[in-house]
């Protein structure tokens, strides 16, 4: 968890300088996320807050959130989530915005090995993913 006393000078733990600097070598992120409680898992939040401390490693990045839960499928997590991404400097994709009501007939996911088998959310997960990888581009064109 995080723990500023952890940091020595300049330097912060082992496993959290290797996580920094995957999420440096990274062009975008993709946030698949559960909603907990209205916001986002406590292990997703520490990895947000590890990474903002300075020199934070998430600024400038694209973001893509995709989330799947009960009736709005994630959708309150995923605004938890945006709210802390924009303060850490990441840059949403805003449309198509993924989110998939996983409980709602017929079934989404094979429940023997958990594949999406739901043509409809494949399709739209897939256009998310370009729009993602053209944000990305675009915003590295830019810089």
């Amino acid at each position: 968890m995080l723990n500023t006393d952890l940091e020595k000078q300049g330097t912060f733990p082992s496993e959290v300088e290797a996580f920094r600097r995957k999420i440096l070598d990274t062009d975008s992120i993709l946030f698949a996320s559960l909603e907990y409680n209205f916001s986002i898992t406590a292990p997703l939040k520490n990895a947000m807050d590890w990474g903002s401390r300075p020199p934070n490693v998430w600024g400038g990045k694209a973001a893509g959130i995709v989330s799947a839960g009960g009736l709005l499928g994630g959708a309150r997590g995923q605004f938890h989530l945006r709210q802390i991404g924009i303060f850490i400097d990441l840059h949403f994709l805003n449309k198509p915005e993924f989110f998939l009501n996983a409980f709602e007939p017929p079934p989404k996911f094979n429940p023997l090995n958990g594949d999406l088998t739901d043509e409809d959310a494949k399709l739209r997960l897939k256009q998310m993913l370009l729009s993602l990888k053209a944000f990305t581009l675009q915003l590295h064109h830019n810089n």
